[in-house]
């Protein structure tokens, strides 16, 4: 059975380090920061311009004034720091951030992501994408495995705008959780009761199994 959007979220929070600087990106990037580890701490960064950044407000919680680069409400962690959006930039650009989590319209066999533009579509930009792919130690991306249409996003080749090259390590779907490297997808966990067959019906890029593979575990 498909993750659901917050369990994709649940998943991606296992990789965070204690001590990681991470920076979410919109979409189901950002509710990893409901699922960090009780027993990690982690620095969540916001391109906007918050270092310590926390889980969705409850509705006694909501500020208006509180919110991350999607415009979305949250909280402030103890010991969070609010500045402006060229220090939060310089930060991301010295490569100060440990970790970034993207979602993405499609990703390919090199590593490549495209996550901003689709011809035609009104998108909202680039963001801190490009910044984020170009100073980011290590990147994930996270997204469902196929479109609405039931078309793959995990391509031989990316067809849309790039957002960066050969600069995705991960890539963690509501089917499974891939290694790319080797100008491959190499499957590490399959989502429960979802089968190989599945994965690779809906994978179009090159995918290598390996001896048995697990069920994650999102607990």
């Amino acid at each position: 059975m498909a993750l659901t959007r917050d369990q994709i979220a649940m998943r991606v929070a296992q990789e965070f380090q204690d001590g990681d600087y991470v920076n979410l990106g919109i979409g189901i990037p950002t509710l990893a920061a409901n699922y960090v580890p009780k027993h990690i701490q982690v620095m969540l960064q916001s391109e906007n311009g918050l270092l310590g950044m926390g889980p969705y407000p409850t509705e006694d919680q909501v500020d208006a004034d509180m919110i991350n680069a999607g415009k979305e409400t949250v909280t402030a962690s103890t010991g969070a720091s609010i500045f402006n959006s060229a220090e939060s930039f310089a930060m991301i650009r010295g490569g100060h951030v440990d970790f970034t989590v993207l979602g993405a319209f499609e990703v390919d066999v090199s590593g490549s992501i495209a996550s901003w533009m689709i011809p035609g579509k009104l998108i909202k930009g680039m963001g801190g994408a490009m910044d984020l792919v170009a100073g980011a130690k290590n990147i994930i991306v996270t997204m469902t495995h196929a479109d609405k249409h039931g078309n793959s996003k995990l391509l031989p080749s990316c067809t849309l705008p790039l957002t960066g090259v050969n600069c995705i390590t991960r890539i963690i779907t509501d089917l499974a959780v891939l290694e790319v490297k080797d100008n491959a997808f190499h499957l590490r966990e399959r989502a429960p009761g979802v089968t190989i067959d599945e994965i690779k019906e809906k994978t179009a890029g090159k995918l290598v199994v390996d001896g048995d593979i697990p069920e994650m575990k999102l607990s």
